[in-house]
């Protein structure tokens, strides 16, 4: 993967095809981004979780393009996709053969029920210790061959649970990292992987298990050409865990940290996560996904009594974080969020970041600016990228409270964005984070002094780059030497504004 920004983006809500993406990319973004994340491109794209629900996940939605139109975005760009490894469609042929034949068809083995995984029945505390994204059990009552079963279903009972260890899952799951290689897709994304193993008398998430099956997948990606990214929201402990056992990982625990810093001023935790943060990740402020909190708080026990592990924020500091959030949207994320408008995660804040930072232009360039000084890959959200605010009007529409950060972009709309100046400063930050060579290796030197956060990377007798940034103000000021010896430097990130 090469070392520049990355755009991560709907095709449908950002150009309207893939190929026109890709004009996007071209025509409007030139220099910006070295690679995109497409997300769910499959057939359908427009399902009941915005294409994470495919019915046929080797193919492209024809009204979104083909593999090649994925084939030539990716001779141009690195490409990421998305593999759903956790479930598929209740629409798909194979699970729609066994609703009919029931335990009488042959994809039978390929989903899981309660039974096929607690054959010998459940106890409470087997149920009480699974892990869940959403309130209640996860298992959706389906007649399947005209028998009522329990088949389990973790997000919605659209979306049916794979048995990733049964060879028809294993088969199902290579055929799609089949079709994307061969499209020169080069980086998949395993989403939902931390529910992908269902082991009896676990929380059934990222146990060790679930590792292996990372382990092994990450292996026969590698064998096609592919790097793996794992998807999971998660208490901090385990990212880094999981950032020894695969290609990369996400750095989730940075979004909620920026936010707490430059709305308190206090960047002790920022600080120290930044000194101690696995460095194969890939960073970002936003996605198509709310920001998480529970990846930067503290874990509660399994069982009633248990310790709670310390995370980089207290419960305390969650609960400010949280709130400075809902004040600074004028309570639009508040609505979003939690067990309203119809969400399935809990533990994410649903907001555009732009709006999250109360649309300080100022702050937001300098949270973006340590996004870049950070070691790893960075992804700018293609709503970020134009520095967009809450789609309240989306999100009414759908009553689906991470639409309000999904908008649907038209060319009108994209021209004018870029006349913004945030966005062009934004645009300028992302090119030099491309072209700077103190970026290519993977150390970072953390000074904090009070509320003022310096980051250094690269070598004193080579390519080098500093930041400063007052996380009371959003102050920012950035200097640099280049491999050539050029030097640069940005006394105060908002000239980018002029």
């Amino acid at each position: 993967m090469r070392n520049q920004v990355q755009l991560i983006a709907y095709a449908d809500r950002f150009g309207g095809t893939i190929e026109r993406l890709h004009r996007l990319l071209n025509e409007k973004f030139p220099g910006a981004f070295g690679g995109v994340h497409v997300l769910p491109f499959y057939s359908p794209y427009d399902g009941a979780d915005a294409g994470f629900d495919p019915i046929d996940h080797t193919s492209v939605d024809p009204r979104l393009g083909s593999w090649a139109d994925i084939e030539r975005l990716a001779a141009s760009y690195d490409v990421m996709a998305d593999l759903i490894v956790n479930h598929v469609s209740s629409s798909s042929p194979q699970f729609q053969d066994v609703v009919a034949k029931g335990r009488g068809s042959a994809y039978a083995p390929m989903f899981l029920t309660m039974s096929s995984v607690f054959p010998g029945g459940a106890t409470e505390a087997d149920l009480t210790a699974i892990y869940r994204p959403r309130p209640g059990l996860p298992f959706t009552a389906l007649r399947l061959g005209g028998e009522l079963r329990y088949v389990w279903t973790t997000f919605t009972p659209e979306q049916i649970d794979i048995d990733v260890a049964s060879d028809l899952g294993q088969d199902y799951l290579h055929q799609i990292l089949d079709a994307v290689a061969a499209a020169g897709v080069r980086f998949v994304r395993l989403d939902a992987v931390g529910y992908a193993v269902k082991t009896p008398g676990t929380s059934c998430f990222m146990t060790p298990e679930t590792f292996d099956f990372i382990a092994a997948f990450t292996e026969r990606a590698r064998e096609r050409g592919v790097e793996v990214l794992v998807e999971v929201h998660s208490y901090y402990r385990d990212q880094v865990a999981i950032a020894e056992k695969v290609d990369y990982v996400y750095d989730f625990a940075l979004p909620p940290l920026l936010l707490y810093a430059f709305s308190t001023g206090d960047g002790q935790p920022l600080a120290q996560w930044l000194r101690d943060r696995p460095t194969n990740a890939i960073t970002v402020l936003d996605t198509h996904d709310g920001i998480g909190i529970i990846d930067a708080g503290p874990r509660r026990g399994e069982q009633p009594g248990d310790p709670i592990r310390p995370g980089l924020l207290t419960e305390e500091q969650v609960d400010t974080l949280v709130a400075g959030i809902h004040q600074r949207t004028g309570g639009s994320s508040q609505t979003a969020s939690g067990a309203t408008a119809s969400n399935l995660d809990l533990y994410q804040v649903n907001s555009t970041y732009y709006d999250a930072m109360g649309r300080d232009d100022a702050a937001y360039l300098a949270a973006r600016a340590i996004q870049f000084f950070a070691p790893g890959i960075p992804q700018v959200y293609y709503v970020g990228a134009l520095a967009g605010g809450n789609d309240t009007e989306l999100l009414e529409r759908t009553n689906v409270g991470r639409d309000i950060n999904r908008h649907y972009y038209s060319g009108t709309e994209i021209d004018a964005d870029l006349q913004r100046p945030v966005v062009q400063a934004l645009l300028q930050l992302c090119r030099l984070r491309n072209t700077i060579g103190a970026f290519d290796a993977d150390d970072l030197e953390v000074e904090l002094a009070r509320s003022v956060l310096t980051l250094r990377r690269g070598d004193p007798g080579g390519p080098r780059a500093r930041l400063t940034v007052d996380l009371a103000d959003g102050a920012a000021s950035m200097d640099w030497t280049d491999t050539d010896g050029v030097s640069g430097r940005l006394d105060d990130l908002r000239q980018l504004l002029d």
